[in-house]
């Protein structure tokens, strides 16, 4: 197994998500070439990493090979970042320790030539072996909060704004630079289509 001096042992998982990234993504081909980046001690493919079993896998790697980071290389942070969080923070890792990498819409979904595909999913998934073994350890706390709002303009927008958030139960404070609220709406004698008076 590689390891870095410092010890940083990494674990990568590429995944199949289906077909949706194996129709165009040489996935085994992706496996391989993370196995011979700087600190990955572990590259494996999964066809649902997302799922339970694919979950479970990572956890019991992190536990059996003493990984302390993970690459996951599958859909969009958006998507499944938080599960890949919480999947490794109950094998014990830092939350933070964990690097997606997006190769499905950023690379499957967009090329349609499957050479191109698997040597940017290549690249996406040294990028994130680098930029993971940077990673510190982050901590969620709670801070104490004042529950208010400040809404910066009076016109029209900022009116109904202020208003929305006093109506969602908070304190509002709306600041206006000018002598009197409205905006431009006050500066107008009637508005169409009705022509009613603005003000």
């Amino acid at each position: 197994m590689i390891a870095r001096k410092d010890g940083t042992r990494i674990g990568v998982y590429v995944c199949h998500c289906g077909t949706n990234i194996s129709a165009k993504v040489d996935v085994a081909e992706v496996v391989q070439f993370a196995r011979g980046l700087p600190a990955v001690a572990l590259a494996k493919e999964s066809k649902f990493t997302c799922s339970d079993p694919g979950q479970q896998e990572i956890v019991d790697d992190i536990r059996a090979t003493d990984l302390d980071r993970v690459v996951v290389a599958a859909c969009s942070p958006r998507m499944h970042e938080a599960t890949f969080q919480r999947c490794i923070a109950s094998a014990g890792l830092n939350p933070y320790f964990l690097a997606m990498t997006n190769i499905r819409e950023q690379v499957a979904w967009v090329h349609q030539d499957g050479q191109v595909a698997t040597q940017k999913a290549k690249d996406l998934v040294a990028a994130a072996v680098r930029r993971v073994r940077l990673h510190a350890a982050l901590y969620s706390r709670k801070m104490p909060i004042t529950p208010a709002a400040m809404i910066i303009g009076g016109g029209v927008a900022g009116i109904q704004a202020a208003l929305d958030v006093a109506d969602a139960g908070y304190q509002v404070y709306l600041v206006e630079r000018e002598p009197t609220i409205g905006g431009r709406m006050a500066q107008l004698n009637k508005t169409f289509p009705t022509l009613d008076c603005s003000t």
